[in-house]
């Protein structure tokens, strides 16, 4: 007789790519991503740990709603926009690429040109690669301006002259 604990469970799948249940040969795929691949932010319920670090229980399964998306990544590039349906009939703007950012000055506001991303506070990377993000420092045509917007959500950059 064999006890609980040494019962012999189904094989996770075969070389082949076919996994054997009850008698049939069922396709899986093996790796839906690639392995090491940044998949980015995927769930943005609530935390599965409480603030003292005790782990929460669930009390319902995931919505679509709490469904989050991969970031956007905004690069100093040729203007490129793409509209994404949202939840409530809505959509959001979301800038792909910007060359122009909307700069406040004392005298007003003027579109200066983007000539690279000087600093990015978020992640160093960010300014080797020339991603812009809130609170990104720019070289611009006017000077150095930080960026005030989200340009992967407002599909902008609205920008402040650095002294």
């Amino acid at each position: 007789m064999i006890a609980a604990f040494q019962r012999r469970r189904p094989r996770l799948g075969g070389r082949d790519g076919y996994e054997r249940r009850w008698g049939l040969a069922v396709s899986f795929e093996r790796f839906k991503y690639a392995l090491g691949q940044d998949v980015g932010m995927k769930y943005q319920g609530r935390s599965p740990r409480k603030r003292t670090g005790g782990r929460r229980r669930n009390f319902r399964n995931k919505r679509k709603h709490e469904l989050g998306r991969e970031s956007t990544e905004t690069q100093v590039g040729e203007a490129k926009r793409k509209n994404v349906p949202t939840r409530g009939n809505t959509t959001k703007v979301r800038a792909i690429d910007v060359e122009s950012a909307n700069v406040a000055t004392d005298s007003g506001t003027v579109a200066a040109e983007i000539e690279n991303v000087a600093e990015n506070p978020s992640n160093p990377n960010y300014a080797r690669r020339n991603i812009v993000t809130k609170g990104a420092i720019l070289d611009t045509s006017e000077g150095q301006v930080r960026v005030t917007s989200r340009p992967g959500q407002d599909g902008q950059v609205n920008a402040v002259l650095l002294d």
